[in-house]
């Protein structure tokens, strides 16, 4: 055993090793609040024990990626396995990337689990490891087709099961491939022959092209298998008719504003002024690194650099923004930006890539550069993991705060003159912010970190009727949507006080009334 570990170890690069570690570590140091404790946000209040069975929304692979963990909500174990499954992905970054010291890669690890968007993961932990696992197969399927001639179609496999597992993910694999090929394509020397650059453009396509029609195939397959249909969620119902030319072209300005308005103002790429400076100095020197290179190499004398230049600029917000542009109804989650740290990881990784001569870390006179990347980047890990605290530090509130509230409400269910235990109970979701005024003092961090933000962590009367149940040992006869709907609207609802008001929980024609909001 021991003679096949160093046989590993010399196989794997001393970067990558240095990328795996450090995703690793970085990740246990920061996100240890959200796996040694069981606090649920919104969705987690149901999903103590959940299957995954999700292929009504596309999501066919997501069952058995979480299987490995059991479906039961074990934040320790989940954490660690999706933890392992990150490291995989840093590692495959830093081979991908190409970076020649282990600072580097190292800072490619720490970077990828200290961004917020891995926080508000943890927020739904018992979907996190399929998550991870799902992040990991869509790299995997980029590392692969260079490698093999059979490359592309390994690929392809890979990227299918990403896309059956959560298909935000893809995102991260057209981004890894638009960065592999604008290397290959600006750079003269990363090939011989326009032939092999082209080669690789269609290696590519071919890889993606091939998961895509996997991936569909699989999905009818089983959608068939087990008698359902596409959901209407997220509008994953829309890839069944695809959509035209034109519709994809009026979107398009849609997405742009969406990408420069998350990127400048979504408080997660650059959570403080200290992350904005260092983000801005880590992607200044890389400009200037491109710019010094290309004018070395006489780069700038040849047309295919600056269309090079053109096409990253107007690809990388539809690469990173993809699931806008399939289906446009989708309401964007943080989770599903996770592919915004490629921003300050490729950025290392091209920095940290360069050959003798080239990068910024060779020879005594870059000894400041390697030092103020260094930093730069050192500075952003740790705001992100602030960040991320603080996200955490709510998370914890909310759940006290809920957990108050619910208490209360519940003694006064109990109390109220002709209630019985089994009564049907009609509730309206969303705490009254009159008698229970907003206390969160962590807005201008937490603002776009769903799951993490907020005050309280029922919002739904399925909400309730879980914390009850599953926090408070309660069970009780709750009604359905539409029936509630319409109570919402009675003369009877209208009248009543906000909890916790004295008419605010009444009997009315055998139904308990609970009214939570200041509506009406």
């Amino acid at each position: 055993m021991d003679i096949w570990f160093e046989s590993l170890k010399k196989r794997i690069p001393a970067t990558v090793r240095a990328a795996v570690l450090a995703a690793f570590f970085t990740g246990l140091l920061v996100h240890l609040p959200a796996m040694v404790r069981d606090i649920p946000n919104h969705d987690g209040l149901g999903s103590m024990y959940f299957d995954q069975n999700m292929v009504t929304s596309g999501r066919w692979f997501l069952m058995i990626a979480c299987g490995i963990s059991s479906y039961f909500t074990v934040p320790w174990v989940i954490g660690l396995l999706g933890l392992c499954f990150l490291s995989l992905t840093a590692g495959l970054l830093a081979d991908l990337t190409g970076v020649k010291e282990r600072t580097s890669g190292a800072l490619i690890g720490a970077l990828l689990a200290a961004f917020p968007a891995l926080a508000s993961t943890f927020a739904y932990v018992f979907t996190l490891d399929g998550y991870m696992l799902g992040l990991l197969l869509a790299v995997w399927a980029v590392w692969w087709v260079p490698k093999k001639k059979a490359g592309p179609v390994i690929g392809a496999v890979c990227l299918a099961f990403s896309l059956g597992t959560y298909q935000a993910y893809l995102s991260f694999a057209i981004v890894l491939c638009l960065y592999r090929l604008l290397i290959a394509f600006a750079e003269t020397d990363a090939f011989t022959s326009s032939k092999q650059k082209l080669g690789l453009a269609l290696r590519y396509a071919g890889m993606g092209a091939g998961g895509a029609v996997l991936y569909y195939v699989l999905l009818r397959i089983l959608l068939a298998i087990q008698g359902k249909e596409l959901d209407t969620y997220q509008g994953i119902s829309g890839i069944e008719g695809g959509r035209g030319l034109g519709s994809m072209l009026q979107s398009i300005p849609g997405i742009y504003r969406d990408f420069l308005h998350f990127t400048l103002k979504g408080k997660i790429l650059a959570p403080n002024g200290f992350a904005a400076l260092a983000l801005g100095i880590l992607l200044a020197l890389t400009l200037y690194v491109i710019v010094r290179n290309a004018t070395r190499k006489g780069l700038l004398k040849k047309p295919l650099f600056y269309v090079s230049a053109v096409l990253a600029c107007v690809l990388l917000p539809l690469s990173m923004n993809v699931i806008l542009l399939i289906t446009p109804s989708v309401n964007y989650h943080l989770i599903m930006r996770y592919v915004w740290i490629l921003l300050p990881v490729l950025a290392v990784g091209y920095l940290g890539s360069r050959p003798e001569g080239e990068g910024i870390g060779a020879g005594p006179k870059s000894l400041l550069p390697g030092m103020v990347l260094t930093i730069a980047a050192a500075v952003l890990i740790f705001c992100y993991g602030l960040a991320d605290n603080i996200g955490y530090s709510n998370l914890q509130k909310k759940y006290e705060k809920t957990y108050a509230y619910c208490l209360r409400l519940l003694d006064r269910i109990e109390q109220t003159p002709g209630y019985e235990q089994g009564m049907p109970v009609a509730i309206i979701g969303v705490v009254g912010d009159e008698s229970f005024p907003l206390t969160d003092l962590t807005g201008d961090v937490t603002e776009n970190m769903i799951g993490l933000s907020g005050d309280y962590l029922v919002y739904t009367g399925a909400n309730y009727e879980a914390f009850f149940r599953n926090y408070l040992g309660a069970t009780l006869n709750f009604l359905p949507v539409e029936d509630v709907t319409e109570i919402y609207y009675s003369d009877v609802y209208r009248q009543m006080d906000s909890f916790p008001g004295p008419d605010s929980v009444r009997v009315v024609d055998g139904i308990l009334y609970v009214k939570t909001e200041n509506k009406w």
